[in-house]
């Protein structure tokens, strides 16, 4: 699990769970995708919320503020599951603000196809002014995951011992998200925008879920930078979950960093894989918070070992950061592979579950 069902407030409704955030380049821009509403958590009525906001935040210098944010808002759906959508842009100071009015970037729908006007089982490809590209709709789950290995690392880690997988074996593998799907936002961006805006041409994203409350005030849901936060430090810490979604990026190091390096530091320490366990943990927590995914505008994607420079469709996320919590090769014993529905090469990039757009599948997205 990347972020799938992380808190009881995502799990309460799935339509708010935000499961997996990429940056990768795309054919025109930089390309932003946001997965939500995974089909495991079963969701009495998929989709997007109607009460519900669905943000990309994107920091411009650093400081792990947004100077911009793109925000989706939905209507219910109708008889045919169909749901009209609006994207405002908010920037500056009001890109932060939860109350504060966006510019109206585009209006459309999912289940319509802009070129043809034909309604299909659950699309939208649309083009906003200045070049920005949008797309909803249900798609393939391009994430994959070991249980056995994602529950024993949750354990090892949160007990700080050694990582036990009892009498697992590679050979036992299986994706778990096999043949699963979610709903996916698909923001793709001009370069020249952003490189407009962005002083050295890196951008920060990430990505929060909010719910309108009674009150007339918005509630952060889920919130999303880095693959794989929550299953390394949250599966038995729901606590820390809720802080995780409810904070922003420019607190995480003073709210978290304290409790992940002592978290890294003891599943180090078991493992025996450094000689100054909480030293590495400092180092690698530094890496983690605060939790953004980095990216410089039009250079390749890939979130591997070495760095972090946005993430792929078939980044292979779990691998890298179990690896680097323990200080020790951790595999989950499959890949890409396991992905039953590759991602597409063009536009929209993810694969998606309709009969009017699946002909467009191919190799994977974020080249």
């Amino acid at each position: 699990m990347s972020h799938h069902l992380d808190s009881p407030q995502a799990r309460q409704d799935v339509r708010l769970d935000t499961t997996d955030l990429y940056v990768f380049p795309g054919r025109s821009g930089t390309a932003l995708v946001l997965n939500t509403c995974h089909s495991l958590g079963q969701a009495p009525t998929p989709g997007w919320h109607p009460e519900g906001r669905y943000e990309f935040k994107v920091d411009l210098d650093g400081d792990a503020v947004e100077e911009v944010t793109y925000r989706f808002t939905f209507d219910e759906r109708d008889e045919h599951g169909v749901q009209e959508f609006e994207l405002q842009v908010l920037t500056g100071p009001a890109a932060a603000d939860p109350h504060a009015e966006g510019n109206v970037l585009l209006r459309s729908r999912t289940g319509v196809d802009a070129t043809t006007d034909a309604t299909t089982d659950a699309t939208t490809d649309a083009t906003a002014d200045g070049g920005i590209r949008v797309w909803a709709g249900r798609a393939a789950d391009p994430f994959w995951i070991e249980p056995t290995v994602l529950h024993a690392v949750g354990h090892a880690v949160h007990e700080g011992t050694v990582l036990d997988l009892g009498d697992w074996t590679p050979a036992q593998a299986r994706n778990l998200f096999a043949d699963q799907d979610v709903h996916s936002l698909v923001l793709e961006v001009p370069n020249a925008l952003l490189r407009a805006t962005a002083p050295d041409g890196r951008i920060r994203v990430w990505a929060v879920a909010w719910l309108a409350t009674d009150a007339g005030g918005w509630r952060p849901v889920n919130r999303i930078g880095l693959p794989m936060i929550h299953p390394l430090f949250t599966q038995l810490d729901e606590h820390l979950a809720d802080r995780l979604n409810a904070g922003t990026p420019a607190s995480d190091r003073a709210d978290h960093a304290a409790l992940l390096t002592r978290r890294i530091a003891g599943f180090v320490t078991a493992h025996g894989t450094a000689a100054d366990p909480t030293a590495y943990a400092e180092r690698l927590v530094a890496r983690l918070l605060p939790d953004v995914l980095p990216h410089a505008v039009g250079t390749p994607a890939s979130f591997d070992l070495l760095s972090w420079n946005g993430r792929t469709l078939t980044d292979n996320a779990p691998d890298v950061v179990f690896t680097l919590a323990a200080n020790t090769p951790i595999t989950l014993g499959i890949g890409r592979e396991s992905v039953p529905r590759t991602p597409t090469a063009t536009f929209p990039y993810v694969a998606p579950l309709s009969p009017v757009l699946q002909q467009h599948a191919g190799g994977p997205g974020g080249r």
